[in-house]
């Protein structure tokens, strides 16, 4: 099997080394993920303007579909990262493992939302029910934030691809098994 290693600074392009120091500087560090989408001289860049791309939806909003994509993904560095991230969102220990499951029983129109997300992803962005569509609707969503949903979606599947491909270390703690959630 390929062995992919984390590249260092001085192994990627000059603009990808801009932006290592730009994110070593707001992060502290950078992150093994973000480093290894630099093998490419323009991907990481590219990557990051659709990361921090304007949308109609919260931050909050963006971590419930990073966990439940992340998860039906099967990726570990995703889960990793997006339980911090997701906690410092403000969501507890118990929400972030429902929300990966797909559900958020805690606030009904992120429920709508996860369920949405996880269908999607699951699916390929087909449907066969068009329920969770229309719950996502009927909570208040809009034509606009399903558009932003899939944009998100796409986001993570980028990420999650990657890191199930190349199996760089994870450099998060590791989220907690599913299975720990009570249901």
């Amino acid at each position: 099997m390929t062995q992919f290693n984390v590249p260092t600074r001085d192994q990627v392009s000059e603009n990808n080394q801009v932006i290592f120091d730009q994110l070593k500087a707001a992060l502290g560090f950078v992150p093994n993920l973000y480093a290894t989408i630099a093998y490419s001289q323009h991907a990481l860049g590219n990557y990051l303007q659709l990361q921090n791309a304007k949308t109609s939806l919260s931050k909050k909003e963006k971590e419930v579909i990073n966990l439940a994509v992340s998860q039906v993904n099967g990726c570990d560095y995703c889960l990793a990262a997006h339980t911090v991230i997701g906690k410092m969102n403000g969501f507890t220990d118990e929400q972030v493992l429902e929300l990966r499951s797909g559900h958020a029983s805690f606030n009904a129109k992120l429920d709508a939302l996860a369920q949405l997300a996880k269908v999607i992803a699951e699916n390929k962005g087909r449907l066969s029910d068009e329920a969770p569509l229309d719950a996502f609707f009927a909570a208040g969503y809009t034509q606009e934030s399903l558009v932003d949903l899939i944009m998100v979606i796409a986001d993570k599947i980028v990420m999650n691809y990657l890191h199930n491909l190349t199996k760089i270390p994870v450099d998060f703690p590791a989220a907690p098994s599913l299975a720990t959630l009570e249901v």
